[in-house]
């Protein structure tokens, strides 16, 4: 009971230290900040709720016992992160990204394409990913281009739709003007369309970079080599070494949220000129 009200303490502070930093100037440290000091609340409440109530670890292991794993798994977790991540889904990112885009640009100039392909996007993109990864990792085998293909299934549509409402979204009226230029198709392309279909398109990318992880570590419930973060979690979950699912999953949500981080910070540095970007 005590480690229960001292959690309640912990929170009471926590919630203190944010209202304060709140009631500070303004400056993008305060958002940082919070963050922090929430996630840090969040931490301690999590191992002194779990040992003053007598959670069991197989149940729900406390935040050390998932830092001790780290400490003693650190080669394993890097060989599970290097074989899903590095492999399986960064190819897999880039290759669905030059897929979706060149596909873009060819139903932006066909009419036949736009009212034939898109329906079917739609189709394929509703198609459940447990279902695709089985029959993928028999076309591709056990390793990583398995996965990898699972990748650029899942992202394919996302980007290629986005990419094809940012080309339409141009004004009508500079789509005029360009052709009073007599520009080409390409010129309006690279100088009109291309910059006012940026903001869809990395959206598209970072919608992307979080369906990618989920499909590779999906895919790898389905065959793997005796190695990576989805079949890491679902032989620990099986010897119940909860600790390292946990550390699993917590290596795969840094990963994704860096990823995304990433796309997004690129994203701003692209398209400062765009009103969303402005403070």
């Amino acid at each position: 009971m005590t480690l229960i009200l001292a959690a309640l303490v912990v929170w009471a502070i926590g919630w203190g230290l944010n209202i304060w930093i709140s009631h500070q100037k303004p400056g993008r440290w305060q958002s940082i900040v919070s963050a922090i000091i929430f996630g840090i609340t969040l931490v301690i409440m999590w191992e002194l709720i779990v040992r003053g109530s007598g959670i069991s670890p197989v149940i729900l292991p406390p935040p050390s016992m998932i830092i001790n794993a780290f400490a003693t798994s650190t080669d394993i977790l890097a060989a599970d992160f290097i074989q899903t991540f590095m492999k399986g889904v960064l190819t897999g990112y880039a290759m669905g990204c030059a897929a979706a885009f060149l596909t873009a640009l060819a139903i932006d100039r066909s009419d036949f394409l736009k009212r034939g392909l898109l329906p079917i996007g739609n189709f394929v993109a509703a198609l459940p990913i447990i279902g695709m990864a089985p029959i993928l990792v028999m076309w591709f085998g056990f390793d990583w281009h398995s996965k990898a293909a699972v990748v650029v299934i899942m992202i394919f549509f996302p980007i290629l739709i986005n990419t094809v409402q940012g080309l339409d979204a141009a004004d009508k009226m500079q789509k005029d003007l360009m052709r009073t230029y007599a520009a080409s198709y390409w010129q309006s392309l690279f100088k009109l369309r291309l910059p006012a279909a940026a903001p869809f398109i990395f959206n598209g990318l970072k919608i992307a970079s979080t369906l990618a992880l989920i499909g590779a570590i999906v895919a790898e419930f389905f065959g793997s080599p005796i190695v990576g973060m989805g079949f890491r979690i679902s032989t620990g979950a099986g010897r119940l070494e909860l600790d390292l699912v946990w550390a699993e999953i917590v290596v795969a949500a840094v990963a994704g949220s860096a990823f995304y981080g990433i796309v997004a910070l690129i994203e701003r540095k692209a398209t400062f000129w765009h009103p969303s970007q402005r403070k």
